[in-house]
């Protein structure tokens, strides 16, 4: 048996978590976070993707609790409408297909319950050393173990690929925008209806969730790359950014700052020339994030992991990664390309359908 340490719970994580464990490896998955991650947006689940969640038997739990909107409207700065659709959104794609969209925390909720490993909450990765026959990983919170493999799954600001591979800012690519998401009170009454609202370089996202009792917020602006700011500048800028705006915009700002749960950062990408260092591996995210902007972010994830977890069950992990690493890796760029082929309202029907179908699960 061989032991594995996964550094990150979310969704590509505990995705290889469970794939490693119903092939008998001893699996340790630790997070920084005092426990699952809770917020967040609607993300997709689309193509081969949902081919993973099927096989893992979690397809149907999925799909129980994926969000039900009937369309959308585009709104300006005003609340006059410039658009609306009944057949497609622009966070989902069409709504006549078998790709669904879910609240992330509620995937991350089913992974985790759904697999039996050991989980390590409220610690990090602080160093890796890597010797003969393992890696030795000592934590945030003291002491060190000994692990055949690890595996980043860290996300966008990863600590083990910046300790295995280097400094983040020799990998990210910045797309020149930033994103604030948060829940609020459902204060607008929308019923499975998403409004979108834009304004010279800022605008944003508003859709019900939770049977229409609470609103998923996206506030975003353009910018160049910002230094690393704490919470309530973070909210105090994205404040700045969109002050001024009308329609219900000043009562979204107000929302934002009494939320407890924020998230907030660049839309970026991370390009390797590779994802493995000796017995270190990276997935979803942490190797090749796609940005929020491409829609696939999950979905390569949930991939990513299958395929890693179907290489390591054929042999030693020199060939894993590297075979992983072969069948991946078309996949992530034509995701990837998503992100940029029209940022403004996001990528055509048809380059959605090739990207999300561009690889073939065996």
């Amino acid at each position: 048996m061989r032991n594995v340490l996964i550094s990150g719970a979310g969704v590509a994580g505990a995705t290889l978590a469970w794939f490693l464990a119903r092939q008998g490896f001893a699996v340790t998955v630790v997070e920084r976070a005092p426990g699952p991650r809770t917020g967040g947006q609607a993300i997709d689940v689309r193509g081969a993707a949902l081919d993973v969640v099927d096989r893992m038997g979690l397809g149907e739990r999925m799909r129980a609790v994926r969000t039900r909107m009937r369309g959308m409207s585009v709104v300006d700065g005003a609340g006059q409408e410039l658009f609306r659709s009944e057949e497609f959104t622009y966070s989902s794609g069409r709504l006549d297909n078998d790709d669904f969209e879910v609240l992330r925390d509620d995937v991350v909720a089913i992974l985790h319950e759904a697999a039996d490993v050991e989980y390590v909450f409220g610690d990090s990765v602080t160093a890796l050393t890597e010797e003969a026959h393992g890696v030795r990983v000592e934590f945030e919170r003291g002491g060190f173990r000994t692990f055949d493999l690890v595996v980043g799954a860290d996300g966008l600001h990863s600590a083990v690929r910046r300790l295995a591979f280097g400094p983040e800012e020799e990998f990210v690519r910045h797309l020149g925008q930033y994103l604030a998401i948060f829940p609020a009170p459902n204060f607008l009454g929308l019923a499975d209806w998403q409004v979108w609202f834009r304004h010279e370089e800022t605008g944003g996202a508003i859709y019900p969730v939770r049977d229409n009792t609470e609103l998923r917020v996206t506030l975003g602006f353009g910018s160049e790359p910002l230094p690393r700011l704490d919470v309530e500048d973070q909210k105090r800028l994205v404040a700045e950014r969109l002050g001024g705006i009308g329609w219900e915009v000043p009562k979204l700002l107000e929302a934002m700052a009494a939320a407890d749960v924020f998230y907030f950062d660049a839309m970026a990408q991370i390009h390797l020339d590779r994802w493995s260092a000796g017995r270190v591996a990276l997935l979803g995210d942490a190797g090749y994030c796609a940005s929020a902007l491409s829609g696939q972010g999950t979905s390569l994830a949930l991939v990513g992991a299958y395929a890693l977890a179907q290489e390591l069950g054929r042999g030693e992990h020199e060939a894993a990664f590297a075979a992983y690493e072969r069948r991946m890796r078309p996949f992530v760029e034509l995701n990837q390309a998503l992100a940029t082929e029209n940022p403004a309202g996001g990528p055509s029907e048809e380059s959605v359908d090739r990207a999300k179908n561009a690889i073939v699960l065996t």
